[in-house]
């Protein structure tokens, strides 16, 4: 069970983040296409660069009883893709729930 600890707390995160989300219509349920789009820009730009970091001996692989051992490529687990579409929803909901209530507190103080 703890081989794949991680990949489940990171599932359970973007369930978490999904329906705060809903809640809100901040990311996925405001606009879903675009949502789509700079989820899979943003996702597979940071995989491009772990990619990179990779092949220049600059990223490695951690070995943890909490990891499922199972690899994408040489030194790219599985989790990692998990945890940048984590990484992007936290930085798109932060950014649009930030929007929102600062538009919402400018338009209070014009009235």
């Amino acid at each position: 069970m703890t081989s794949v600890a991680y990949l489940l707390a990171l599932l359970v995160s973007i369930a978490g983040l999904l329906l705060l989300d809903w809640r809100h219509r901040l990311f996925y349920w405001d606009d879903a296409r675009a949502a789509l789009v700079v989820t899979i820009v943003g996702v597979g730009t940071l995989l491009l660069t772990d990619v990179a970091g990779i092949a220049f001996g600059i990223f490695f692989r951690g070995h943890g009883e909490f990891l499922t051992g199972i690899l994408l490529a040489p030194e790219l687990p599985l989790e990692e893709p998990v945890f940048l579409w984590l990484l992007i929803m936290c930085a798109m909901l932060g950014y649009t729930g930030s929007w929102r209530l600062l538009t919402a507190r400018a338009a209070a103080r014009a009235r």
